[in-house]
């Protein structure tokens, strides 16, 4: 069997590969109730971590609840070594990923449409997604995850680019020889994505990719308990933190039951009854869409003409589940008029196109790239001066399989070299990095074969300036877009490596 598991901040859908179909996945709550997700929370009970379903139910019994904790990967500083609280247990990030996602494995196996068919052991490919503009250690525990999960991952491709399958699939007619490009606009519960793809039938090229790695679901859940502690005349400091969490929960059902003809939102605030005008708190959360609007503002503008969308593009698809609140497809056929659809399957669609992608029959190819600069500050003029030199483009286009790699080569000009590489989302005119900037590594080399012995504390050597080896900087960029940097003396073969875990160094 072959799947598309899409990993979601708030649920987490799988579609599945039947013969050119690709149905979504339902699995059965505690209650034997079917759904089309599995709910990605987790809750503490004792010293057990029960997740999905059995989370919902456990909290209802007063046991703590974890929600959205995939945000967590999106933050900046984020590594294997990252923890995450629940209630009062700190727990590895990475640990907790991989339990979840066990149990999406055996509800899979036990509890679900496929049950009868899926065999974790023999299920021959499973397809799974990141966003766009995930940086490498959120690529990599993603993928990690998956991994020691017991998931045989053989591909991870950015949520919009899998949406642009479907996309495809379902919408195809839209796409003519004058309008070859549509732009997936996906917002879901935790993160926002703009990619814009060209289409040539089943052949899909990312021309590029924007987004937000704070701004989804989540936010307008929050605007919205705003909306209601303001009717109800209280402060956010006048609730106990359960209420609250039990707030915004009932303000995600409420967003989510809201149609284009609501008028009024009934929410309780500690168990008072309130109502809010949804004009109100559609006023204040217009800000939210209108910040997705300027993020992907450059993959959607003319710069020919005074049209608000590029002729070439046949339409903006919204996709995840957030896209669904009627504000948004609102206010983008405001601003960019016919040419704005919405997936028929918002929160599945990602999953869809993923199943796409892991059927060997469709036939569907995609050329996509880096989405985040990566570059590196170097020591200069003996430690002095700071320089930034400029690695990768986001325009770097990724290899089908196997590893594209870039070399540099030069004559060392200090005794010790200090690396500390980034990833970036934008660049300000002198082609310094600005906007989300991500560490990824700091490597400390010693060009000066004496500091290069075992026990050296390399770091607490001052620079000076000196002739010194020639050193060979390696960079390998795989189809996941994970970079992978080794720092080489070609003199004496002392090596220094950094592939999103701990450097690790060693003599030749």
């Amino acid at each position: 069997m072959r799947l598309g598991i899409d990993f979601g901040t708030t649920r987490t859908t799988v579609a599945s590969v039947d013969r050119g179909n690709y149905p979504v996945v339902s699995f059965l709550d505690s209650t034997g109730d079917s759904h089309e997700f599995f709910p990605s929370v987790v809750a503490l009970v004792g010293d057990q971590f029960r997740y999905g379903f059995e989370a919902l139910a456990a909290s209802e019994q007063g046991a703590p609840l974890l929600r959205s904790f995939k945000r967590a990967l999106g933050a900046g500083d984020v590594n294997a070594d990252s923890t995450v609280l629940i209630g009062d247990r700190e727990v590895p990030l990475l640990d907790l990923l991989t339990g979840f996602l066990v149990a999406v494995r055996d509800a899979l196996a036990t509890r679900s449409s496929i049950s009868d068919a899926y065999d974790p052991s023999t299920a021959e490919a499973t397809v799974v997604a990141v966003p766009a503009h995930a940086h490498g250690a959120q690529r990599f525990l993603t993928l990690e995850a998956f991994r020691r999960a017991g998931f045989r991952v053989t591909a991870m491709i950015n949520e919009p680019s899998a949406a642009g399958f479907e996309y495809t699939h379902r919408q195809g007619r839209t796409l003519n020889s004058k309008r070859t490009r549509v732009i997936v606009y996906d917002l879901g519960g935790g993160t926002f994505d703009a990619s814009l793809v060209n289409v040539d039938g089943v052949d899909h090229e990312i021309i590029g990719s924007l987004g937000l790695n704070m701004l989804g679901g989540d936010d307008f859940d929050a605007v919205l308990a705003d909306c209601a502690l303001a009717e109800a005349g209280l402060r956010l400091d006048d609730l106990d933190l359960p209420s609250y969490v039990r707030l915004l929960d009932d303000c995600r059902d409420a967003k989510e039951h809201l149609s284009p003809q609501s008028r009024r939102i009934p929410v309780e605030v500690a168990a008072r009854p309130v109502t809010v005008q949804v004009d109100d708190y559609y006023t204040r959360a217009a800000p939210l869409v209108e910040a997705s609007v300027t993020a992907m503002a450059p993959l959607v503008e003319d710069l020919e003409s005074d049209a608000p969308l590029a002729a070439d593009i046949a339409g903006i698809y919204l996709v995840g589940g957030a896209s669904g609140l009627p504000l948004v497809p609102r206010l983008l056929k405001d601003k960019f008029g016919r040419r704005v659809h919405r997936s028929p399957y918002p929160a599945a669609s990602t999953a869809i196109g993923l199943a796409i992608a892991a059927d060997d029959e469709a036939g569907y190819s995609l050329a996509d790239r880096l989405s985040r600069w990566f570059g590196v500050f170097r020591e200069g003029d003996a430690g002095s001066t700071v320089s930034f030199d400029p690695i990768l483009g986001r325009d770097q286009p990724l290899p089908d399989h196997g590893d594209l790699v870039i070399t540099r080569q030069y004559r060392a000009a200090h005794n010790v070299g200090w690396y500390r590489f980034v990833e970036y989302t934008e660049v300000d005119p002198s082609g310094e990095p600005r906007g989300d900037i991500a560490p990824f590594a700091q490597i400390v080399f010693p060009f000066d074969s004496a500091l290069q012995a075992e026990g050296v504390d390399v770091e607490s050597v001052p620079v000076t300036r000196e002739q010194g080896p020639l050193v060979e900087e390696r960079y390998a960029i795989d189809e996941n877009g994970i970079v992978r940097v080794r720092i080489t003396d070609l003199t004496t073969g002392y090596t220094r490596t950094h592939a999103l875990s701990r450097p690790t160094a060693e003599a030749a």
